[in-house]
């Protein structure tokens, strides 16, 4: 198994880990009804995708 040879400073670990953030979601206007939605994702408001109604809302 591969062990580190020294250990790793408190500064190189926080960089390292400053790295990581949250990202807000993508968000568009959907076609039909304009309300915001996530891409490539059937509309939660009025249930259509790619111009096709696909679920019963």
């Amino acid at each position: 198994m591969a062990v580190p040879k020294g250990k790793m400073s408190r500064s190189r670990t926080r960089s390292r880990r400053a790295q990581w953030k949250a990202v807000k979601p993508n968000l568009v206007a959907c076609p039909q009804c304009r309300e915001p939605k996530l891409p490539h994702i059937a509309c939660s408001a009025c249930g259509t995708y790619n111009k096709r109604q696909v679920l019963d809302v």
